[in-house]
């Protein structure tokens, strides 16, 4: 950003951003109020400097991210998706890498929810909104909105003219195709989002050959639709009065943590720059560094006036940092009269005391501690995990079946969950009733039942569920319930999964 001396003593905003941009004995309105339409819209300007590179360098790397996951192949085995991420709803899996979910799992889900969580909690604690400002979703997709809007619209004062004038041709033409390339890339948004609950190539075919299901569709243009809304439209509205996190991160900071900072004990009092004015004249008149030139506001993506404090609208982003240091440069003044700073710091430099970086301190070190403990256990468990697993039903109607020979039937209904990448065999017997034959519902004797042990295979990656029925004499059984342990031994690796049942008799 290049300015000229006028614009450095001049006020061209005409949009007032906060209390103290609206002049004495003008209504003040509650902020509060303005909720999309009754709003000051925000024309957020360009800038260059470090963190403007920086929200650049998270933009490009995470949209890469976003757009190239889906196609990373993994292989897995004959009848199993090659899709290295992908949430398979219809299958009710969910594959990352290597690691494949269960439903009945889902307890994983919830422990990468809780580092996910504390994950920002310690970044919070440490760099403040670093979060909001350059990797949530709501952040990167306005981002990138914002920077088609000065490709087609201009600069931002030009853009101010356009939004005030009068709708001709040129105008209807640029609105036009700002709208067009935002729903392009809204689009390509939620296009993107469905190949990570399908399998991307039979997917993209499907879409090509017009044979995609109308839910696909739906669920694609639902989520086009809000990134055009939230990412066009809402932008900063929905970081200032609909994102959560917003009232929690106050609990989160600390006199250490690192925040956008606008030191007002160098920069007050503020005044425009008089080209005849010399710095020693300006602070005896008890004039500061700030020349109000409000470039620190005109780049701000919320509005927000970084010089009135902390506040809930400023989202970390820093890019009042790069505008401010720019103007700095250009009135032969030292930088950072607005930087990343901590509270502490602050009060040091006032003192004229050391300053101090605190990163180890009990709230990162709990934050830190939870996140470990969160993530061995789920190492440990995924490490530790099985790959077969037994249920048993027994039937309840009847509860069991004198035979005309003396036996006594109860019937039951197991599942195998073989995990494996192969078709695995697997021996099931019974423990805890001597003399019990084991059969299968449907097979005959001969082949697979009349013994103490059955063999049942199941599928790769599949729940294989069978009927079987367990006889043993009336003399060798209790009256009433006997408990039991269906065993079901994997005749390949030798692992045994067992699940508890009964064995009901007169």
């Amino acid at each position: 950003m290049s300015l000229s001396p006028d614009t450095l003593t001049k006020h061209a905003d005409p949009l007032p951003r906060s209390a103290s941009d609206v002049p004495h004995g003008a209504p003040q309105e509650d902020p509060d109020r303005h909720w999309f339409i009754d709003r000051a819209k925000v024309y957020a300007a360009d800038v260059r400097g470090t963190f403007r590179r920086l929200k650049w360098a998270a933009l490009v790397v995470l949209l890469a991210i976003y757009y190239v996951t889906p196609w990373i192949r993994w292989e897995r085995g004959p009848g199993i998706p090659d899709q290295a991420v992908l949430l398979d709803m219809v299958g009710r899996r969910a594959y990352f890498l290597w690691i494949e979910i269960w439903p009945q799992e889902i307890y994983y889900l919830t422990g990468l929810l809780i580092i996910g969580c504390f994950g920002i909690f310690f970044a919070t604690t440490l760099f403040g909104r670093v979060w909001c400002g350059y990797a949530c979703p709501q952040t990167v997709w306005s981002d990138l909105f914002m920077w088609v809007e000065r490709k087609i619209e201009g600069p931002r004062t030009q853009r101010i003219r356009l939004d005030k004038a009068s709708m001709t041709g040129a105008k209807l033409a640029k609105k036009a195709l700002k709208h067009a390339v935002w729903l392009f890339i809204a689009v390509m948004t939620g296009g993107a989002w469905i190949f990570y609950f399908n399998d991307a190539p039979t997917l993209a075919r499907e879409i090509a050959s017009g044979e995609v299901g109308s839910g696909v569709l739906l669920f694609a243009g639902l989520f086009s639709f809000t990134t055009y809304f939230f990412a066009g439209w809402a932008r900063e509205q929905i970081c200032i009065y609909v994102c959560p996190w917003r009232s929690y991160q106050s609990a989160m900071v600390d006199e250490d943590t690192f925040l956008v900072t606008y030191e007002d004990w160098r920069g007050e009092g503020r005044a425009p720059l008089r080209k005849s004015q010399s710095w020693e004249e300006r602070a005896a008149a008890g004039l500061g560094d700030c020349i109000d030139c409000k470039q620190c506001v005109f780049v701000c993506p919320t509005g927000t006036d970084i010089r009135n404090g902390q506040q809930i609208s400023c989202i970390g982003c820093g890019l009042c940092v790069d505008a401010c240091n720019d103007v700095m440069a250009q009135i032969g003044r030292p930088g950072n009269l607005i930087q990343f700073d901590t509270q502490s710091n602050q009060i040091a430099k006032i003192d004229g005391s050391s300053e101090r970086v605190r990163l180890v301190r009990p709230r990162t070190i709990i934050y830190s501690l939870i996140m470990l403990t969160v993530g061995c256990a789920m190492a440990i468990a995924l490490y530790l995990r099985p790959t077969l697993d037994v249920s048993v039903l027994r039937d309840r109607a009847p509860l069991f079946v004198a035979l005309s020979d003396g036996q006594i039937q109860n019937a039951y209904t197991i599942k195998i969950l073989n995990k494996t990448t192969i078709r695995r065999a697997y021996a099931v017997s019974l423990d805890g009733l001597p003399g019990a034959a084991l059969s299968v519902a449907g097979e005959a004797m001969t082949d697979n039942g009349g013994g103490s042990t059955l063999t049942l295979s199941a599928d790769a990656d599949q729940v294989a569920t069978y009927r079987i029925f367990v006889k043993a004499p009336s003399s060798a059984v209790k009256s009433g319930s006997t408990d039991v342990v269906v065993l079901a031994k994997d005749q390949g690796s030798g692992e045994i999964g067992k699940h508890p049942s009964v064995f009901i008799a007169p």
